[in-house]
């Protein structure tokens, strides 16, 4: 299969809700950053969000792929391209942010490079109003990750 990521103006909310459930975070958020999509069989099939927040570092603030369409690459896909337009923009770290399921992205990220750098204790019961789960498990901690480019 194969998939083209494309950068665009019009966010897919629907994949945005994905991976992050709270609209009012992706309200906050989709106007400051840059959207990409994959695009896989016709249809957009992922999505990445990346935030500047600080000079020299960009943050990807939303990862998500169609439940359809996962296990396929796309993720990992998504991510290199976020790695390659973040040293093209002369950024010198990424960041990003995810649930402390060990088996769920966070396994994903620390594969990609990805190094904890803290841990914000019951961070998903405090802001969400129904647990948040990943790969079976409810997330309670959110944890910081970080790569210098």
């Amino acid at each position: 299969m194969e998939t083209a990521i494309f950068k665009t103006d019009t966010p897919p909310w629907e994949l945005l809700l994905l991976g992050d459930e709270s609209p009012e975070s992706v309200a906050d958020y989709i106007d400051r950053g840059d959207c990409y999509v994959a695009v896989a069989e016709g249809r957009t099939v992922g999505v990445c969000m990346l935030v500047r927040t600080h000079p020299f570092t960009v943050e990807i603030v939303n990862l998500a792929v169609d439940p359809a369409f996962q296990r396929r690459g796309i993720g990992s896909d998504l991510i290199f391209h976020a790695l390659r337009v973040a040293r093209e923009a002369g950024h010198r770290r990424i960041e990003i942010a995810t649930g402390n399921v060990e088996n769920g992205p966070l396994h994903l990220y620390r594969s990609f490079g990805f190094e904890p750098v803290e841990v914000e204790r019951d961070y998903f019961p405090k802001h969400y109003p129904v647990p948040i789960v990943e790969a079976g498990e409810e997330c309670r901690d959110l944890v910081r990750l970080r790569m210098e480019l």
